[in-house]
């Protein structure tokens, strides 16, 4: 939305709520009311302290609704008093409503322990001053005035002052709901981001492999070399579907399947694999528990083929103390872990289930990566 057009929005608001409370005095002062003739001022002076009443009210409703307090309020709102009482001594009875505005005005710039008692002597002023000028001669009659009279103009006062926390409100939620959305796109780019590492990173360490595979078997062995082929050509057919279901949020990583692919992969690259996966099967597992066992199993595969010189790896998978364990162990483990951030991925995707990820050199040349979640993550 337009910032310009939501600040002349809240301007006309604040406007359209004010000026109807603003004009009563003047207009009252001018043509008079049913207990008091017209002033016999000219109109213009009526007019023109009407007007510095409405600016210096409408002042402190804008900034009560940007959340703030103007600058030099003391003052203002010193000048407004002087506008409410003053006026008074010439323009009698109709001239004490402008004291409501005092009132809202007080509500709006004052400290809040304060506020209160300082919005309540001009309401108080207005309603004993009603009654002595205008109420009924009968003393229980007149206090029943004082008493209704006092509850109007507070109504109206509180009134003008939830007119402009109204808009504070309203630019709160328009923020908030700004910054729903911006972290919203976040995460989903931040999820594109995982995804597609954690499919791609092992798919295209799958293509070169078998590409190298197949040249070095092109001339001694045409046969296997074009198995070789055709096997990269569904692996890169694979991971094409896989960014069209990660682009839609459709990918379902499987732990059989994961199980399936890194077994071939890490023989393809001359590494002894032996897995030992004794957990439940996919369909008792919960959807996102298994998920996330398969990508860190995934990730732990593209670890080893990228970043070690590995001969033997190790693939256990149990569940022991109430959690879920997946643990890879590989020798030939360099000294990095690569850039960080599969691995910052993959602990994302546990710590959101309540589990924990920890990728650690054993002191031995091994390198291990252990994934633990909780049995009642759901």
């Amino acid at each position: 939305m337009n910032p310009f057009w939501t600040t002349r929005r809240t301007g006309l608001f604040l406007v359209v709520v004010n000026l109807p409370i603003a004009v009563a005095p003047p207009v009252f002062t001018i043509v008079g009311t049913p207990t008091t003739p017209p002033t016999v001022y000219p109109a213009v002076i009526p007019i023109v302290l009407g007007l510095l009443l409405a600016a210096l009210q409408l002042r402190h409703s804008m900034a009560a609704a940007r959340g703030e307090r103007p600058a030099g309020w003391p003052w203002t709102l010193a000048a407004m008093a002087v506008l409410a009482y003053l006026p008074f001594v010439w323009f009698g009875s109709p001239w004490l409503d402008a004291q409501v505005l005092l009132a809202a005005s007080a509500l709006m710039v004052v400290p809040r322990r304060c506020a209160v008692p300082v919005a309540a002597v001009p309401l108080v002023v207005t309603a004993v001053s009603s009654a002595l000028q205008a109420g009924p001669e009968d003393d229980v009659l007149q206090l029943v005035y004082v008493v209704l009279s006092g509850i109007l103009l507070s109504i109206i006062a509180v009134a003008l002052y939830g007119a402009a926390r109204l808009v504070r409100l309203v630019d709160e939620l328009r923020a908030a709901r700004t910054e729903l959305g911006e972290l919203a796109a976040e995460r989903e780019r931040l999820r594109l981001s995982r995804d597609l590492h954690d499919l791609l990173g092992q798919s295209l360490f799958a293509v070169s492999l078998k590409g190298d595979l197949a040249i070095r078997l092109l001339r001694r062995e045409p046969g296997k070399a074009k198995a070789e082929i055709e096997s990269l050509v569904e692996v890169a057919q694979e991971a094409l579907r896989g960014v069209r279901a990660v682009t839609r949020d459709e990918h379902v990583a499987s732990l059989p399947k994961e199980t399936d692919g890194a077994a071939a992969l890490l023989a393809a690259a001359g590494i002894d694999v032996r897995i030992e996966l004794d957990l439940p099967p996919p369909h008792e597992l919960p959807d996102r528990v298994h998920a996330t066992l398969a990508w860190a199993l995934r990730e732990g595969v593209t670890n080893i083929l990228r970043h070690s010189q590995a001969s033997n790896c190790a693939i256990t998978g149990r569940t022991r103390d109430g959690r879920y364990a997946l643990e890879i162990v590989n020798d030939g483990a360099g000294d990095e872990f690569g850039d960080g951030s599969g691995l910052a991925g993959l602990s994302d995707r546990v710590a959101a289930l309540s589990g924990s990820a920890v990728a650690e050199h054993t002191g031995d040349g091994r390198f291990r990566l252990s994934v633990e979640i909780p049995q009642e993550a759901t």
